[in-house]
């Protein structure tokens, strides 16, 4: 299983209920990972998508607390359990886990891949990624040369959980 984030260099990923920045490179790449492809994200992050929709050309389950939580376009869970479930119909290959914090956190335990976006700058935030940088069981497999946009640089890592004695 998969996990797509955008992080700044502490690790934040959104302040207030957004995104952090908005970089077009980045959009474009997540795009192009999971169209045709399942995304599992949270009832919040839904939220913060244009008019409130589910992602066109994917897959979307939505995790939510609420027992009467329903979406159009979208299969809606209320537990890990009940995720776990529904992900077995499906190739962990073509999972992707977008967020937000908790459903990232809840997640993370079962994904050998983080596609990471890091951003070389500080944000202000109040929700964020766990630092991978930290974790002996997490390495960078690959990274793209340093971009910009406008003066701020960011690459696209990609991490994959090792095994033990790798």
């Amino acid at each position: 299983m998969n996990l797509i984030v955008a992080v700044d260099k502490c690790w934040a990923i959104g302040n207030k209920g957004d995104l952090l920045i908005r970089i077009p490179n980045d959009h474009k790449f997540f795009r192009e990972e999971t169209t045709g492809k399942v995304v599992v994200l949270g009832r919040k992050t839904l939220e913060t998508f244009p008019q409130g929709m589910p992602l066109k050309n994917r897959t979307n389950i939505i995790l939510s607390s609420n027992p009467d939580y329903k979406v159009k376009d979208a299969i809606v869970v209320h537990s890990t359990e009940e995720l776990m479930e529904e992900l077995k119909k499906y190739n962990s290959r073509d999972i992707y886990i977008i967020g937000g914090d908790s459903v990232y956190r809840q997640m993370l335990p079962y994904c050998n891949v983080a596609h990471v976006t890091k951003i070389d700058h500080k944000y202000e935030a109040d929700a964020y990624f766990p630092n991978l940088d930290e974790m002996e069981e997490w390495k960078v497999t690959a990274d793209s040369d340093e971009q910009t946009y406008f003066d701020i640089p960011y690459q696209f890592l990609k991490y994959e959980r090792v095994k033990k004695g790798e």
